[in-house]
């Protein structure tokens, strides 16, 4: 498997099986193409021979310089649980450590227990924030400190 960092035109790659890695549920909205044109240092594919395997989407906050956020990750069904979403994290950490970072947030649903699960693995504390995304749209905020 050969990991690289993301190019515009991944988009279509992505796209093109988002809603599939995730059993069908409409994802792509929640992933625009802006994604792959502006944070391509912070963002990274895993491919075997060309197939796309898996992706990590993340940027540094321009509010707070010291945080970086993940905003989206997927591995491929067929390759789940074979630690390449943490490999990918912790490519995640070690570039966004380098560009002056110490913290690392990410969000999910609460009825994501399988994010939830894996977020605390990492290490992540967790927070539930009720109508993060709205009224009525609960959402688990994560925080990581790393490096310093």
């Amino acid at each position: 498997m050969n990991i690289r960092n993301t190019k515009e035109e991944d988009y279509y790659k992505v796209i093109d099986v988002l809603n599939d890695w995730w059993g069908g549920r409409q994802m792509t909205h929640l992933l625009p193409r802006l994604f792959f044109e502006h944070f391509q240092p912070t963002s990274f594919i895993v491919e075997d021979d060309g197939v796309l395997s898996a992706f990590l989407i993340g940027f540094l906050s321009q509010t707070n310089p010291k945080e970086a956020y993940i905003h989206f990750v997927g591995v491929n069904p067929e390759l789940r649980k074979k630690g390449i979403a943490k490999e990918l994290y912790v490519l995640f950490f070690a570039k966004v450590q380098e560009l002056g970072c110490n913290t690392v947030k990410c969000i999910t649903s609460p009825v994501n227990e399988v994010s939830i699960s894996f977020h605390k693995r990492m290490g992540f504390s967790a927070t539930l924030e009720a109508d993060y995304a709205c009224a009525g749209q609960d959402r688990i905020l994560f925080s990581k400190t790393i490096g310093y």
